[in-house]
């Protein structure tokens, strides 16, 4: 079953600005997990009899469908994010394949997120490409607050094509500073600013502090459309930071670019997507 969204007073309504019209694109363009690492974090639940599943910034809720077929005894998965749009999507990408698991979204700050109900300490805690957008030190006392005692605290992503250096993502990256700037855009209003602190370092100062990392290479082959699709879900080249027709012109000047570097009408990125697993010291 799947219950009714919780709000907390500190976070009221559904914060929709930054990606609320772009779940469709988010749901369609943004890569999934990789195999091995939907197998590595099914396998911290290896002994857990009933396994609880928090991901936060779930956005689409790739995580948890990328979990549920290879994690046939999860119990129970809390969803949360502070876009009512992308809880929507990921309830209805859940039903299909969840079978007895039970699901609540909670609409909010992940810092501010408790259990609706006992039972419930979550077992997994996973933020994927999501955890530079929280309060990072009030997200881990939250899990400190609510994790059951052998929980295990997941934090991966794998950059973005912002960050990648194939010689087409560098071009497009130049041409997206021709047309919004040199600074990197990022959130509603602002610029990206490098966080102060590795995330090692701020599981080094929570609870979790026992942290291993794991790296997995991944060769992706991109259609130059989906490009442009992946570029919609971006905080750094969505549409609503162009103004007038500029959008347009660039969609037109970043396609052309795209088909210029494609081989065989593929683009091909090289990444890295990594893991870092934290437990509390044994």
């Amino acid at each position: 079953m799947t219950r009714p969204d919780r709000r907390p007073d500190s976070t009221a309504g559904s914060d929709d600005a930054l990606f609320g019209s772009e779940v469709a694109d988010y749901a369609r363009y943004r890569p999934g997990l990789p195999d091995a690492v939907v197998r590595l974090l099914a396998a911290t639940q290896h002994g857990v009899p009933d396994p609880v599943l928090l991901d936060l910034g779930t956005g689409t809720g790739q995580v948890p469908r990328a979990l549920l077929p290879v994690l046939h005894r999860l119990k129970h998965i809390d969803l949360v994010d502070v876009n009512q749009h992308m809880l929507d999507a990921a309830v209805a990408a859940l039903e299909p394949v969840r079978g007895a698991c039970t699901v609540d979204v909670f609409t909010g700050a992940a810092h501010t997120f408790s259990p609706s109900g006992r039972g419930r300490a979550p077992s997994l805690i996973t933020s994927c490409r999501s955890f530079h957008w929280m309060a990072r030190p009030e997200v881990l006392a939250m899990a400190d607050r609510v994790a059951a005692p052998h929980a295990v605290v997941a934090i991966m992503g794998d950059g973005s094509l912002w960050t990648q250096e194939a010689d087409w993502a560098a071009a497009l990256r130049v041409l997206i500073q021709r047309y919004l700037g040199e600074e990197r855009r990022a959130g509603t209003r602002g610029t990206y600013t490098r966080p102060g602190r590795s995330f090692v370092a701020d599981l080094a100062d929570s609870a979790f502090s026992d942290v291993t990392e794991h790296s997995f290479p991944v060769a992706r082959d991109w259609r130059p459309e989906d490009v442009l699709g992946y570029l919609h879900t971006t905080s750094f080249a969505r549409r609503a930071l162009f103004a007038g027709r500029r959008h347009r012109d660039f969609e037109t000047d970043a396609l052309e670019l795209l088909r210029g570097h494609a081989r065989g009408g593929v683009l091909r990125e090289d990444a890295v997507f990594t893991v870092l697993l934290a437990h509390r010291p044994r």
